[in-house]
This record gives structure tokens, C-alpha cells and sequence, in this order.
């Protein structure tokens, strides 16, 4: 099959919205045999019929609704392209994609990238946050599925450049009529006849609480399985287990609610998140910008 022309495409999508060949002739300022020639070809090259004329215009025959579903989503990238490659000659711009753990998301980010993003020199800068565990977020990042990604410090990151950002501290929260929740402080160990709130297994929060129970040479009592930690956090002020959460997550909550945050005093309990990319150098110009940003927070 002959290459595909996008102009010709555009047509094709044009014609199929309006129902009309010669409505978007009048539009295009294109003679409507022009047009009609064009989708011929176009027909001779996926080698199938595409429209089927009717009294009142056109409709796309079933292989025409594939092509234009195809056509539409070609066109919009096509039109991304054109706004970011267009974008450089007025100054840094871009879309940042950025792949980040549920501890990442739910702490100070969203401030952070809101704190980048009120510069008017980084207006012409979009950025997108997707939530993954730690190993995805590696993994994206590797892959080039993302130009950002910031995890657990003591993730995998072999391969990655990383830089620092900010750290939190695990706590236990329970209800605050919970025997837990009388005490100032608690190692992991002595909570560890309670029944839980859990989060995924493949969490970061998830993995480090079941590698200290391994080494109590115990397993979690799971009562109730979560996605997030809001969610944890509404479980426990309904008083049916407790939940590890970072501390800095529990805060706001603990203000409204009947809980209380009993901070862990283990010394994995203190976290430390890294910001990772493939490498500095290769970063696009916005997304050098966001890294420098974020960077800048981690030694604050």
C-alpha cells in the first residue's frame, strides 16, 4: 500500500463530519471534483470502498469509520507536532510527562509543580502526572515512556540519573480510641498484632512494611485492602484497623478526624524520594527546567 497523504486525510475527515463533498469544498476553496478525485485515490490505495454516496451526501462505509478513527488520531498528532515544533521559536515550552508513586502524588507534588508552572516564563510548559508504583515508574522511564519519574530512593534505579527531592516519615494511624494511638512513638514491631489497612502489595509503603514483618518473622494481618491512602485513612477513622501512611499525608486528615498519628521509630520509617531521567543531557529543554525545580526542593 502507497504511502498515506495527510492532506488527503484531512479531506477524508472533513468530508465524512460534514456528510457534504461539496460543503467542505466551499470551505476549503477546493473545487468539489478535486476533492472527489483525491478520495478516489484514496480508495484505490486501502483498496476498498470508503464512502457511499446517497441522495443527501456521503456516509463512510464500515471501512471508511476504521480509517477515520485511524485519521483522526493521525491528525491530532500531526497537529501536537506542529503546536510544539512552532512552540521553540517564542521560548521554552513543551508537555513534561512525569510518572510519580502514590506517596509522591498525594504529598507535596502537586504544589510543587503548581509552584513551576505560576512562573510566566514556564507558561508555554504542560506536564502530565501519572501514578505507578516504584518498579513502573523505573520502568517508564527506562522505556522512554516518560521523560520524569520520581519513586522511592531505594528502588531499582540502576541505569537512571537521579537527583534528590523530598523525604518523609512513615507513621501509624488509628482511630483515636485504638490502644495504639495513646503512645508518642512505636517501633513496627509492637503494632504488629493489629489487624491492618493494606495498600497494593507492589506499593513502596506495602513492600517495605511486609520486608519488617519478614523480619520479625511474622506476616501483616490484613482486615481491609486499599488503592490509596485516602482511602486507608477513611478506613481507619471508621475504627477497623490501622494503617501505615507517611506522616505528612496523615496530617490534614488527622486535623478533621477522630485519629490520631503515631509516628514509627524505625529508622526505615525515615524516606527519601529521588527524581530519575536516562539522562540530563538528552532531557527536553521543559523537562531540564521541571528536574532543576524539583531538585532545588530536595535540599531545602
Amino acid at each position: 500500500m502507497r504511502d498515506l497523504d495527510l492532506q488527503t486525510l484531512r479531506l477524508f475527515a472533513a468530508v465524512c463530519e460534514q456528510r457534504s463533498i461539496a460543503r467542505v469544498a466551499e470551505q476549503e476553496s477546493i473545487v468539489g471534483s478535486a476533492i472527489s478525485k483525491r478520495l478516489a485515490q484514496l480508495e484505490d490505495t486501502v483498496g476498498t470502498p470508503l464512502l457511499l454516496r446517497k441522495r443527501r451526501g456521503v456516509v463512510p462505509t464500515p471501512a471508511g469509520e476504521t480509517l477515520l478513527e485511524h485519521a483522526r488520531t493521525m491528525l491530532a498528532s500531526v497537529g501536537q507536532i506542529e503546536r510544539d515544533m512552532a512552540a521553540y521559536a517564542t521560548g521554552t515550552r513543551g508537555h513534561v510527562r512525569m510518572l510519580v508513586t502514590a506517596s509522591v502524588m498525594a504529598e507535596s507534588l502537586a504544589d510543587d509543580v503548581a509552584a513551576f508552572l505560576q512562573d510566566p516564563a514556564h507558561r508555554n510548559i504542560q506536564i502530565s502526572l501519572e501514578e505507578r508504583v516504584s518498579p513502573d515508574v523505573v520502568q517508564g522511564v527506562r522505556d522512554g515512556s516518560a521523560s520524569i519519574g520520581i519513586c522511592w530512593d531505594a528502588a531499582d534505579l540502576s541505569g537512571l540519573e537521579t537527583s534528590a527531592y523530598r523525604s518523609d516519615h512513615l507513621a501509624v494511624v488509628a482511630h483515636e480510641s485504638h490502644p495504639v494511638a495513646q503512645l508518642q512513638s512505636v517501633r513496627f514491631a509492637d503494632v504488629l498484632e493489629h489487624e491492618f489497612v493494606s495498600m497494593p502489595a507492589l506499593s513502596a509503603v506495602q513492600v517495605l512494611l511486609a520486608r519488617a514483618a519478614a523480619v520479625e518473622g511474622k506476616m501483616l494481618a490484613h482486615r481491609v485492602l486499599v488503592s490509596n491512602f485516602d482511602a486507608a485513612l477513611r478506613v481507619v477513622r471508621a475504627n477497623l484497623a490501622i494503617s501505615v501512611v507517611p506522616r505528612e499525608v496523615a496530617q490534614p486528615f488527622a486535623q478533621l478526624a477522630p485519629v490520631r498519628i503515631v509516628p514509627l521509630s524505625d529508622p526505615w520509617a525515615q524516606r527519601r524520594f529521588a527524581i530519575c531521567y536516562r539522562s540530563a543531557q538528552w532531557l527536553p529543554p521543559a523537562a531540564q527546567l521541571l528536574v532543576g525545580h524539583l531538585a532545588t526542593l530536595g535540599h531545602a
